[in-house]
């Protein structure tokens, strides 16, 4: 066949898998809005056109801009200027000009994101002034937004928050006819990535039931209780709220006094153990502590009627007392994150007000107690945004997918953009990631629970201001008692270091210990010793007023803190008594991780393993634990301070719910996961 001939028929192939994947894209489109409208159409007509109440913040911005004329004069013509400059600087550069430098320094120009990568970004003038100028724009619009006219704090941050949003949506890598990395592939692949993107839009959107849930990893590269969440253990003891997990000794003997980890129920708890490798359990368990950690449940409309109280004495308050009783203790050391931390605040308040003495010492990893300044969260919630967030949980809970929402907000670029970039316009498989596979893992809240804590916390500030009560009992931060470890992390963007400080400074009738970690929210609390990252930073001055004050007189520390942590909590711990089983006591419900971590809100429920419930028990049927294995001698029963009831004679009630029996407990349905290797 002649050259030519062949040439003709390569064109016209590679036209025929062009225009089959062109109909592809078109059918697949097609299928995508047919799939978010029928979701909107069950959701019905939106119930406000402004649920975040955005309305009065920028009708207060606009009236700043109006008053103040000549700043937004001189802000003009200072962006004008700067354009004239680009634009030169870009037409020598296309022009083939010499000793043009590559970059020009203007003012306000914003940092180039990893989604300019692609050398055409740098090298073809077009794309490159494209890239520059969107910068630059971006970065004079959001310096006028925070630095014109004269606004209150709260609503001068909930203004540049919206227009960084708006910033980071307009980046010209977002559309397809503007993005020379999506072009280029989309022509050397003859359309084969949009294809493979739009199959993945699609399947997000089934995902998240008409609404897109980006995924952030290969949601089929892990398994719960498979390879995350590993470390070996049992579940001991579980109520509607929680299960109570006891975790194997890894060493012959182990501290008398058992430590006790509160995690968020925003999140859930397996990011303290990801893997082998990043697991601060089992770091834990290797340098001798008895470990016990609550897995809060993944909540439904049964669990409407729960509040703060039922999640403080139902919750944490029963765990200490099983935990009390499977160990023969009196007290135990208690260890909180995030929300987990709130929450363990106002109850060691309450414990601290009331005299009780089973906690022997607290640690709080990035725990907000003082929420004068509590970080862009905040923005999200206000005396309006709450009582739209109450309709929202008419069914009795928040669904996950809001609360996702909300914290990939705060990081748009990373969590929201570069995925739509990378995963529909490329047709790029997220990387395997534990870290991202657990953040894509989101749990729903009881509504009351989380009215109770948005209200309380985030816009009365009360138990900072001496304004919180538990059971009729006022409490304040100087009412926790005994000692206390506080963690901060410096670049943490959900519980800020310097809130996370002013908590802990009010803690005045503690024997307060506080540490600045490097890194941020999770990272700087789940960092391993043998990876040598980061540093800390340890003062026990803690008069200065804030954080800055505090920070100049700290001494740095190379590597974790998890070290200083052990070496401080060994001095609350007790003495060395023989291993512990998990469950000598107790019995055994089920293998750790236990059946509530495994409830995922994005897969159906004929999907859910249901952990030890039988095929076909009903979800909530009672269950017994499994027969207890022989119980070692040194495993006695938690003598109890004679205040209270025995755990074996409370009866439900307001003021025993607590101690629920050991033997009778609530099944809840898990879901698992493909079974596909890693």
């Amino acid at each position: 066949m002649p050259a030519d001939a062949k040439d003709d028929q390569t064109l016209a192939e590679q036209g025929q898998h062009v225009a089959q994947n062109m109909a592809e894209v078109f059918d697949i489109s097609g299928q995508i809005w047919q799939k978010f409208l029928e979701a909107q159409m069950q959701e019905g007509a939106p119930r406000h056109i402004d649920p975040l109440n955005t309305f009065p913040t920028f009708a207060e911005l606009y009236r700043q801009i109006w008053d103040n004329p000549k700043q937004v004069a001189d802000k003009t013509l200072e962006y004008w200027s700067a354009q004239s400059a680009l634009w030169q600087h870009s037409m020598l550069r296309w022009l083939g000009a010499k000793d043009v430098p590559e970059k020009i320094d203007l003012p306000h120009m914003m940092k180039a994101d990893k989604r300019f990568a692609h050398k055409d970004w740098s090298e073809n003038a077009v794309f490159d002034y494209l890239k520059q100028s969107y910068l630059l724009t971006s970065g004079f619009v959001q310096d006028t937004v925070g630095t014109v006219g004269e606004m209150s704090p709260k609503e001068r941050k909930k203004a540049t928050f919206y227009t960084r949003q708006f910033a980071e949506a307009m980046n010209p890598a977002n559309f397809f006819a503007l993005n020379p990395e999506v072009l280029e592939a989309t022509l050397n692949e003859k359309g084969d990535n949009l294809v493979r993107g739009l199959r993945m839009m699609l399947e997000d959107l089934e995902r998240g039931k008409g609404k897109l849930l980006i995924r952030q990893t290969d949601m089929d590269a892990f398994e719960v209780g498979r390879n995350t969440a590993v470390s070996p253990g049992s579940v001991i003891w579980q109520n509607q709220i929680l299960q109570l997990i006891q975790y194997a000794p890894t060493t012959e003997q182990v501290r008398a006094k058992p430590l006790l980890i509160v995690p968020p129920w925003i999140n859930k708890f397996y990011v303290l153990d990801l893997n082998p490798k990043k697991s601060l359990v089992k770091w834990l368990t290797e340098q001798g502590h008895t470990v016990f950690m609550i897995s809060w449940v993944n909540p439904d409309e049964r669990h409407g009627g729960e509040t703060w109280d039922s999640y403080m004495f139902n919750g944490m308050s029963a765990a200490i007392d099983e935990a009390l009783r499977e160990t023969g203790q009196e007290s135990l050391n208690i260890a909180s994150y995030c929300v987990g931390g709130t929450l363990a605040g106002t109850m060691l308040a309450y414990m601290g007000k009331t005299g009780d003495k089973r906690v022997a010492s607290a640690t709080f990893f990035t725990a907000q107690l003082d929420f004068e300044d509590a970080g862009e969260l905040q923005i999200l919630v206000d005396e309006q945004t709450i009582g739209l967030i109450d309709e929202d949980m008419h069914k009795g809970y928040m669904p996950a997918d809001k609360m996702a929402q909300a914290f990939n907000m705060l990081r748009a670029n990373d969590l929201i953009w570069g995925y739509v970039v990378s995963n529909y316009m490329l047709g790029k498989e997220p990387f395997p990631f534990d870290l991202l596979y657990w953040n894509a893992d989101s749990t729903a809240m009881p509504a009351k629970v989380h009215g109770f804590y948005l209200q309380q916390f985030y816009v009365r500030n009360a138990l900072a201001q001496g304004a919180f009560s538990v059971r009729g009992v006022p409490v304040t931060l100087s009412d926790i008692k005994g000692p206390v470890y506080h963690v901060a992390t410096r670049e943490d963007h959900i519980a800020p270091a310097a809130s996370v400080y002013r908590g802990a400074k009010e803690m005045t009738g503690a024997d307060l210990r506080f540490v600045l970690s490097g890194s941020g929210h999770i990272a700087g609390v789940v960092n391993p010793p043998a990876l040598g990252k980061y540093q800390f930073w340890t003062n026990p001055d803690m008069s200065g007023a804030e954080l800055d004050n505090w920070l100049p007189a700290a001494e740095e520390t190379p590597g974790s803190w998890w070290v200083d942590w052990d070496a401080w909590l060994g001095k609350h711990s007790g003495g060395m008594v023989p291993a512990r089983e998990p469950g000598a006591v107790h019995g055994v419900v089920e293998p750790a991780p236990g059946s509530y971590v495994k409830h995922r809100f994005d897969k159906a429920d004929d999907e859910a393993a249901g952990g030890r419930v039988e095929a076909g028990a009903e979800v909530g049927a009672e269950i017994k634990p499994a027969a207890k294995p022989e119980v070692k001698a040194e495993a006695k029963p938690a003598a109890k301070p004679a205040a209270k009831p025995d755990a074996k004679a409370a009866k439900p009630g307001p003021k025993s719910a607590a101690r629920s029996a050991a033997g009778t407990v609530r099944a809840r349905r898990g879901a698992k996961a493909p079974d596909k290797d890693q």
